[in-house]
């Protein structure tokens, strides 16, 4: 059995806490955090499906629509730790899917 299944091997529904930067929850309009339904396995993937599914409007903003890879100036965070060249499909840590902590997407700033 694993974090995605139940001990009859079902698929578990778990509640990811997402927190947005403010130029995405204004075109989401939502709040800073959101809560979306992750069945199975809780990775980058499939937490940005659940969240592209709630708010469509979100759709090729934080991932290419074409190649499904994260933009250029965003960054994921979990625990701490910047997750942004994780594998999309490396399982979230086990606070992420357990709701004590949020996945967070941020706008990267660049320039000199």
């Amino acid at each position: 059995m694993n974090q995605s299944e139940s001990a009859q091997g079902h698929p578990i529904a778990h509640d990811v806490r997402v927190l947005l930067p403010a130029h995405l929850r204004n075109l989401a309009g939502t709040g800073r955090e959101v809560s979306v339904t992750v069945v199975g396995d809780v990775t980058q993937r499939s937490v940005l499906d659940a969240l592209e599914a709630r708010f469509p409007t979100l759709g090729g903003t934080i991932r290419d629509r074409a190649t499904a890879r994260r933009r250029p100036f965003v960054r994921f965070f979990a625990c701490e730790e910047d997750l942004s060249h994780e594998p999309p499909d490396a399982p979230l840590p086990e606070e992420v899917v357990t709701g004590r902590e949020p996945f967070i997407v941020l706008g990267a700033i660049a320039g000199g």
